[in-house]
């Protein structure tokens, strides 16, 4: 089964621009609403997939992600009522890969460094642009940023 460990961050610099690797687009809608499980549909760059997600444990949660033709993920994406547009950075740092997703259109102004864990008692070092800890936000995921976007939330 594949699994997924990831940890969730807020930025409190631009001093990760000075690091990125790569940059790709991404689109991405979600094909359910379950909170027992997601299924999504994404284009990044020129290569398509479809990934299921089981429910969050922690930082851990069950995920499959397959390649598809990027024709099938463009009439996917046709079926979800929202689709997140954002670009993702990449930052290599201390032998572990800094995802780090700009949003846009209705989410724009978020931003989110994520890193992907081998099990979930694994140290790593913090870069000192990174600031709230935000794992267990579920307003943070993606999923939630599609039916409720950053620019619609409350500030107070």
């Amino acid at each position: 089964m594949g699994q997924e460990i990831e940890r969730k961050f807020l930025l409190q610099s631009e001093d990760w621009r000075g690091e990125i690797k790569r940059s790709q687009a991404i689109a991405q809608g979600y094909l359910n609403e379950d909170p027992a499980r997601t299924v999504r549909a994404r284009i990044k760059g020129d290569a398509a997939f479809i990934t299921i997600k089981g429910k969050n444990e922690g930082i851990t949660r069950a995920e499959f992600e397959y390649a598809i033709p990027v024709e099938d993920a463009r009439a996917l994406l046709k079926l979800c009522p929202n689709v997140l547009d954002k670009t993702r950075h990449e930052v290599h740092r201390d032998g572990f890969i800094w995802e780090i997703d700009e949003f846009h259109g209705d989410n724009a102004g978020l931003i989110v460094a994520e890193i992907e864990l081998p099990a979930v008692d694994t140290s790593f070092a913090k870069p000192d642009w990174l600031g709230e800890e935000v794992s267990g936000d579920p307003r943070y995921y993606n999923s939630a940023l599609s039916t409720l976007p950053f620019s619609r939330w409350s500030r107070s």
